[in-house]
């Protein structure tokens, strides 16, 4: 019993170390204290994301320290070697025990951002009017998803197809548990295999759209750019088909000059609004792309460079000659594509947590 329970607390020491939950506590108490600031409250919005922040971090920090309490008692009475105490040592072991499986499965999500929301944009390939309508798919697919999970979703921007489907759609997704580390994973290239419903002849056809997932990074505070390296555009918002919007230059072009990454808004709210958009999801990117290149200062990040087409994707997606799912990184398999186009995805994402998982 003893052996046992200290390999029990070397496991839960050793997790909590990978966590970096003493940093996170750490972080929380200094977050705790500002929130006690007489002007806190002075700036609404800050103050609010700022509790937000605490909340998620005591979600996720106090049932380490708890756990680690927990064991540590444990031990101390184990140490006692009292017989009578036997059967109460036992069970506190199996309690704590099947608490720690419980929490060890976040040791999927100990990324510096997997515990944000995320921004998540949906873009049509190769493939033309096909592309377009399966991009319109992924985004039913996501959005299924995301209600299955009870996580809220915001459309940022859209630009329809021409004949049908999406060009394009910009989502920011909220959640209280982990939503970019589990979204992480359907960044990259989807290609579909299918009969075409656009083409006269039925034929097959293959067709591809790039999903592109980043943390939010809504604070300045996490993620500080340099104004020398922004550059801001200003023009008239135009809607579908060319016509014109709005009559004041609203719509806001921001664009990081030494990756040369841009991100242009334009949803008929205000120019400042469009432009405070435009920056969170400007940070969201750099933050990744940085985390991804190893890069010490944001002016060595190099811009991405991934299109979407054939040789790039990282799942299949095919309904004709015969139907299955495949990812090509965890190998997950699955030839009920109806079931994951309606959005049960939830083993798909597991498949690439575990692949990945270093620990």
């Amino acid at each position: 019993m003893e052996d046992q329970v200290k390999i029990l607390q070397r496991e839960i020491l050793l997790a909590i170390d990978q966590l970096k939950i003493d940093d996170l506590e750490k972080k929380l108490q200094d977050l705790t204290k500002e929130s006690q600031q007489q002007d806190f409250w002075t700036d609404n919005k800050q103050a609010t994301a700022t509790m937000q922040n605490i909340a998620k971090l005591e979600q996720r920090v106090k049932p380490w320290l708890e756990i680690r309490q927990s064991i540590n008692d444990l031990i101390e009475l184990i140490m006692i070697k009292d017989s009578k105490m036997a059967l109460e040592l036992e069970h506190n072991y199996h309690q704590i025990s099947h608490q720690f499986a419980k929490l060890k499965t976040q040791l999927m999500f100990s990324g510096p951002y997997d515990d944000h929301d995320a921004v998540f944009t949906i873009s049509s390939g190769a493939g033309g009017t096909d592309a377009q309508d399966w991009t319109q798919i992924l985004f039913r697919m996501y959005v299924r998803f995301f209600d299955r999970n009870r996580w809220h979703y915001v459309v940022i921007e859209e630009s329809p197809g021409e004949e049908a489907g999406l060009k394009s759609i910009v989502i920011e997704v909220s959640g209280n548990d982990f939503v970019y580390g589990k979204l992480k994973g359907e960044h990259g290239v989807h290609r579909l295999v299918r009969l075409s419903p656009f083409n006269a002849d039925n034929l097959r056809q293959t067709s591809f759209a790039k999903v592109e997932v980043y943390p939010k990074i809504a604070s300045p505070k996490e993620l500080d750019i340099d104004t020398k390296d922004i550059k801001v555009d200003v023009y008239r918002s135009g809607g579908h088909g060319g016509q014109s919007v709005n009559t004041t230059d609203s719509a806001v072009r921001v664009t990081h000059i030494p990756s040369g990454i841009s991100v242009a808004i334009q949803n008929e709210r205000s120019q400042l609004q469009n432009r405070e958009t435009a920056m969170s999801i400007l940070r969201s990117r750099l933050a990744l792309l940085q985390l991804q290149q190893h890069a010490n200062k944001l002016t060595e990040i190099k811009g991405p460079n991934q299109s979407a087409e054939w040789g790039n994707q990282i799942r299949n997606y095919v309904m004709h000659p015969y139907k299955q799912v495949k990812d090509l990184r965890s190998k997950y398999e699955s030839s009920d594509i109806d079931k994951i186009l309606d959005g049960d995805i939830e083993p798909l994402i597991d498949a690439y947590l575990q692949t990945n998982l270093q620990i």
